[in-house]
């Protein structure tokens, strides 16, 4: 959160968040009200007059920010002024976290309970209400990402995704999960998150819609995200297989074979890429010099050591001695001094 009381003059949202805590009681209403309207860029906002309490936290992924409220009762409203005045080009996903909102946009009113998603445009003029202290978790991504036409745009927002319906029950778990653990993901593993949080997304603007081919497609990346997230998991168990992850998810093998397709490799393929790279970051810390090669291939789920070597050489172009040797970096003392030759076969 901020250290002092002031909200940053500008360049948007810092990467931890705001709280009220950080600023003096007799500022705190002013603080808040304007730390709401730079996380979600000019809105009109209407607080209580006693002594507020509130928090954000914000993290990016990709292209993404997702955003964390939680606070007293409050009002927003985005109007055409305000549009005027900005450039922003964001539509934002908000799961209900905890109490409830009423949100008006293009002519619609929607009513919302813990546990629903609800679109909104901030390129059109729209008001939430939130009558109770309450948390909300909320994706921001560029209209763009969805591919949908602005007449599509305007269709999907301010009508509620309820949780008894198929999407809705796998997509809010997934949005409340990705808000609480987007600010520790490493890199790769964010991007991942945020590129399957797209397609998600996407495939609940065509449920709304009422495209249902689009909704299963959407259905199926929830499915694989949560299959994916299981092997990284689990990743140190050397019996990890198709079975096991079928079983943890009351489905097919088959019906894991046919999702991991997706991403153009096998179970198999997908499960040893995340081992390699765990084992190929573990090698390439200095404290990696006090144990074998060996050791660490067993502790990411590696049965063989010279299996490990083989697969390890293919898919970096170094044996797993020589690249915990040289620092993971191509010469000895470590840095990032890969040559190109070698460079070439390392995975990021």
């Amino acid at each position: 959160m901020t250290s002092g009381s002031e909200v940053p003059e500008h360049g948007g949202l810092p990467s931890s968040g705001y709280s009220t805590d950080s600023a003096p009681a007799g500022r705190r209403r002013a603080y808040w009200r304007e730390a709401l309207s730079r996380t979600f860029t000019d809105v009109d906002i209407v607080v209580p007059d006693d002594v507020y309490s509130g928090t954000i936290r914000t993290a990016r992924l990709g292209r993404l920010q997702v955003v964390t409220v939680e606070c007293d009762s409050l009002r927003a409203v985005r109007t055409p002024r305000l549009i005027a005045r900005g450039t922003t080009e964001n539509l934002i996903v908000r799961l209900q976290g905890k109490g409830v909102a009423r949100l008006e946009q293009d002519a619609r009113e929607a009513y919302l309970q813990a546990g629903e998603i609800v679109f909104y445009d901030m390129t059109r003029p729209h008001r939430m209400d939130f009558p109770d202290r309450h948390q909300t978790k909320s994706v921001l991504l560029p209209r763009r990402l969805l591919g949908l036409k602005e007449s599509d745009l305007q269709r999907i927002t301010a009508t509620p995704i309820r949780t008894d319906t198929a999407l809705g029950a796998l997509v809010s778990p997934f949005l409340s999960r990705l808000a609480d653990a987007a600010g520790s993901c490493p890199p790769h593993i964010g991007d991942l998150l945020a590129r399957n949080a797209v397609d998600l997304i996407t495939g609940l603007a065509h449920e709304q819609l009422g495209r249902e081919p689009a909704a299963t497609r959407g259905a199926d990346r929830v499915m694989l995200l949560r299959m994916q997230a299981f092997v990284v998991r689990h990743l140190a168990d050397p019996d990890l297989t198709p079975g096991v992850i079928a079983r943890a998810h009351h489905i097919s093998v088959r019906y894991v074979y046919k999702l991991f397709q997706q991403e153009d490799v096998t179970v198999g393929q997908w499960i040893q890429r995340r081992r390699l790279e765990e084992c190929r970051r573990e090698l390439a810390r200095p404290e990696a010099a006090r144990r074998t090669v060996a050791a660490v291939a067993r502790r990411w789920g590696f049965t063989s050591a010279a299996h490990f070597s083989r697969v390890f050489q293919a898919a970096y172009g170094m044996s797993p001695r020589e690249w915990r040797d040289v620092g993971g970096d191509g010469r000895p003392g470590g840095g990032y001094g890969l040559s190109t030759s070698r460079r070439a076969g390392v995975s990021t």
